[in-house]
């Protein structure tokens, strides 16, 4: 059987030492970009059944979130997770064992790909029914309050989502009781095959936190300083005075909606003009051209996401398969005797 014991993911220079942050969330989007790249392949050898959803083209957005964050914050998103799980800390073996459906698993293999649960690092799924999570992040800034905690949910959905009764139901609640909640919409442009502009009557997607009496903001996702810089401004005040806030994180997704999803509705075109904007690419010449990365050692860095990525099939493929005794093992809780 495998070790289980989590990657370091802090990327480090030749000498052992832990490199600049910014540079690490380039690490960061790489390595989800390389898992990513490397849970495709498989899903088409059929290593990996149901649905899978790949976060390319996404990546800055719940990196630069998570770097504005407290690793006690909470953390609940969509069934797009695998760029949430990892840029919040788990590590490539477990969330590879997850999509193949083994034991070693982020989520004991009982989940799969759209259902990623991290306890430790406080993210709570993974939520494959679209806007069901939203509620829930509601309820986890709820018990903040309750607690007299200064923790902040970050609740990451879709723009699909946000047409959802749920979504409307969960921010009318925040703002009414004042819960320190981030309701992130990250606007890839399009649900499933349909574009934004045919689905929801408000264009700006900002203004829906109007109805609710909350603040809002528009953030560049292909930019995660911007990302990173205005989420941090954002919990700051939201630590001192407790109030929901709804961010539109404008994205773009390289790849289908699904893996089954050949994508034809969008021209090439589109897709180039977005990929000339890569988040990836954009962040590293940024950081290239101040002085503070040079090519070498980002070719570095990229070798070391591709090695991840490529063990982290490897531990899947070796990774023993659940046991039938934990089928039904975590369905219901035993109550107690009162």
């Amino acid at each position: 059987m495998p070790a289980t014991v989590p990657l370091d993911l802090t990327y480090k220079d030749a000498s052992g030492q832990a490199e600049d942050a910014e540079i690490h969330l380039l690490y960061l989007m790489l390595l989800i970009r390389r898992f990513e790249e490397r849970a495709s392949q498989a899903y088409q050898q059929q290593k990996i059944g149901g649905f899978c959803h790949l976060y390319i083209g996404q990546e800055a957005v719940a990196v630069g979130t998570v770097a504005a964050a407290r690793n006690d914050d909470f953390i609940i998103t969509a069934y797009r997770d695998h760029g949430h799980a990892i840029a919040r800390g788990a590590g490539l073996n477990e969330c590879m064992a997850e999509l193949f459906g083994k034991a070693t698993g982020i989520s004991r293999g009982l989940g799969g790909s759209m259902h990623y649960f991290d306890k430790k690092n406080h993210m709570y799924g993974g939520h494959a029914i679209v806007g069901g999570h939203l509620p829930l992040a509601t309820g986890l800034a709820f018990g903040s309050q309750y607690r007299s905690e200064d923790r902040c949910t970050l609740c990451f959905f879709g723009d699909g989502a946000i047409n959802q009764g749920a979504f409307h139901e969960a921010a009318n609640l925040a703002a009414l009781l004042k819960l320190p909640v981030v309701f992130i919409c990250e606007n890839n442009l399009f649900g499933m095959g349909t574009h934004v502009v045919r689905s929801t009557a408000v264009k700006e997607l900002t203004d829906r936190a109007k109805g609710y009496d909350m603040p809002s903001a528009a953030v560049n996702g292909m930019d995660v300083r911007h990302v990173r810089d205005t989420m941090q401004g954002i919990l700051e005040e939201m630590r001192k005075k407790p109030y929901p806030f709804l961010v539109e994180a404008r994205t773009y997704r390289y790849r289908g909606h699904s893996m089954s999803d050949p994508a034809t509705y969008r021209s090439k075109e589109e897709v180039d003009k977005y990929k000339s904007e890569d988040p990836i690419i954009a962040f590293k010449t940024t950081l290239i051209n101040e002085g503070k990365l040079e090519e070498t050692r980002f070719q570095e860095m990229d070798r070391e996401a591709r090695r991840l990525a490529a063990d982290s099939i490897k531990f899947a493929e070796e990774s023993p398969e659940p046991s039938i005794e934990d089928l039904h093992k975590y369905t219901f809780v035993e109550g107690g005797n009162h």
